[in-house]
């Protein structure tokens, strides 16, 4: 019986592996870059003599993968990288590249972990993970929260821009209760919370959508860096501590990063 030669047996296969991770090594610069260098600033990055990392380029170059700006004779992305990252765009989504960061975040932190985005009736729920012990809530996938007495509403409020939100924001303000009212009395009231909030780069409340339940959500950007929905948390107010550096605000935050990191965004904590 014959059997195949293994990686380290075989110095042609090695070989092989070599080139195409060094390749890929090429292309994770030039993108790291925003797609253009020169051969002095890729070798340098690379860590590589100029002459090994033109060889690479020269195959690239043939393929599709790059050209050569002629004007400033930098290395530039080509169309078949661009199709390549257009096929990956098209396959990522917040709904299934924030499965695992739900699933960590509900399980280590013991909270409710939720992914919403803006429908055509607001900012709506589309993915609920809970832990074994889970505070119980009236909410759940395709439920729409508030604009003003929801974190989640709060991010929407605070990092998009749409007359539709701002006509929801003045609904809910003339309707607002004589509590709710204490917190936002006119809309100057709520201009500063959203600046204060895209300070931070999260929204947290406290026993205000529910007594005893507090909250903390984060934006999630895509790779237009727009936001194309956000990760929250919600637990009771003992669980949920929503001061800047607490581990809640930590775990949003970090999570809601590895959201945008998955779609092909730039993570950011604040505007």
């Amino acid at each position: 019986m014959t059997t195949k030669p293994s990686l380290t047996s075989d110095p042609n296969r090695r070989q092989k592996v070599q080139s195409a991770e060094y390749v890929l090594s090429i292309l994770k610069a030039l993108a790291n870059a925003g797609g253009s260098l020169s051969l002095t600033a890729l070798s340098e990055a690379l860590e590589a003599s100029p002459s090994k990392v033109h060889r690479y380029l020269a195959s690239l170059k043939e393929s599709g993968f790059v050209f050569q700006d002629s004007p400033t004779a930098h290395y530039v992305l080509g169309q078949q990288a661009i199709t390549v990252g257009l096929a990956a765009m098209r396959q990522a989504n917040i709904l299934t590249a924030s499965a695992p960061t739900l699933c960590r975040i509900a399980d280590e932190k013991g909270v409710t972990a939720l992914i919403a985005i803006l429908g055509n009736s607001g900012p709506t729920i589309v993915r609920w993970e809970e832990p074994i012990h889970a505070v119980t809530v009236n909410v759940r996938p395709g439920s729409t929260l508030p604009i003003l007495w929801s974190a989640t509403g709060r991010v929407f409020g605070a990092f998009v821009r749409s007359a539709f939100l701002d006509l929801a924001i003045r609904r809910e303000l003339r309707t607002a209760t004589s509590l709710h009212r204490r917190e936002f009395p006119n809309i100057s009231a709520v201009n500063a919370a959203f600046k204060e909030i895209r300070s931070k780069g999260y929204a947290g409340i406290r026993d205000v959508l529910l007594n005893g339940v507090s909250a903390v959500a984060a934006p999630v950007f895509d790779a237009t860096d727009q936001v194309c929905g956000e990760l929250a948390i919600l637990g009771t107010t003992s669980q949920v501590d929503i001061t800047p550096g607490a581990a809640a605000v930590d775990a949003v935050l970090e999570g809601a990063a590895s959201i945008t990191t998955a779609l092909g965004g730039k993570a950011r904590r604040s505007t």
